[in-house]
């Protein structure tokens, strides 16, 4: 059994919140430059041009690169191995956030009521997923998700009959919606089986991938791509000004599900694509 501290994972915590709001992705860098390097609609590339400056920017002052810093996604997957000391894992996760939002001069966006919309002041609290994994480790993975994009995401419970078209469909049509509103470029996660909060949680996690990095199965794989290619087809382009440049990747996860069931998932997220993980 190996033990980690609460301070540790609150430490981690407050980091990852800061350098994911700062730094934007490698990944996410080269889809950018050659995103800017095809796009021949002179308009899209100027907004392209600006985009990757601006994350220069922030990067080299240590800044947010938007001003939405979003609510605080935390992906936490703790090794059977692991026994937590010094207290609740969720507190030092929420003391993390606390300290990071507030340390690194970060938007606070969180209200305490959906309804009454007080603002609890220091964003938390945070939205954790949990996952236990074989091993002795703690990883732990920020995605600060800013609403311009959250809310342009959309779920529909297809009918097995809808198949593989019904679901390209019901994608492309999201994105379709969305137009302007999202920040284009775009990254796409989406979330096929599962049951319906299933389906909602994989599109989420799909944009932790990186964009390096396509959908083990084949099958998957090919839709990714195909998809991707026809998202860039609809011509919104950059903030909306038309071009090739609408999305910089597609990131589908899946699971099984129900015989009368095909749950399907898009969430979208802006070409920053947020996150930043550590392995303590």
């Amino acid at each position: 059994m190996r033990e980690i501290s609460t301070k540790d994972i609150t430490a981690a915590v407050r980091k990852l919140c800061i350098d994911a709001n700062y730094y934007v992705n490698e990944d996410i860098k080269k889809r950018l430059i050659d995103s800017y390097n095809n796009e021949p609609w002179p308009i899209a590339k100027d907004i392209l041009e600006k985009i990757i400056k601006n994350d220069e920017i922030a990067a080299a002052e240590d800044m947010p690169m938007c001003q939405d810093t979003g609510m605080a996604c935390v992906f936490i997957e703790i090794g059977q191995e692991v026994h937590i000391t010094g207290g609740k894992l969720e507190d030092a996760v929420n003391e993390g956030v606390k300290e990071g939002y507030s340390d690194g001069y970060l938007r606070k966006s969180v209200v305490k009521d959906p309804l009454r919309r007080v603002n609890t002041g220091d964003n938390t609290p945070a939205l954790i997923y949990y996952n236990v994994v074989q091993g002795d480790k703690l990883k732990i993975v920020v995605a600060p998700k800013g609403f311009g994009s959250e809310n342009m995401s959309q779920i529909k419970m297809l009918k097995p009959s809808d198949g593989e078209e019904g679901v390209k469909s019901f994608v492309i049509e999201t994105v379709k919606q969305a137009g302007p509103n999202p920040c284009p470029p775009i990254v796409v996660g989406v979330g096929i089986g599962g049951s319906f909060d299933k389906s909602a949680y994989l599109a989420k996690k799909a944009l932790t991938r990186s964009t390096d990095i396509r959908n083990e199965d084949s099958f998957y794989e090919n839709m990714e791509k195909e998809l991707l290619e026809r998202i860039n087809a609809l011509g919104i382009g950059p903030s909306g000004f038309g071009g090739r440049t609408t999305a910089l990747a597609v990131n589908i996860e899946v699971l099984p599900t129900h015989i009368a069931g095909l749950p399907v998932a898009v969430n979208i997220n802006c070409h920053a694509t947020r996150h930043a993980e550590i392995i303590l």
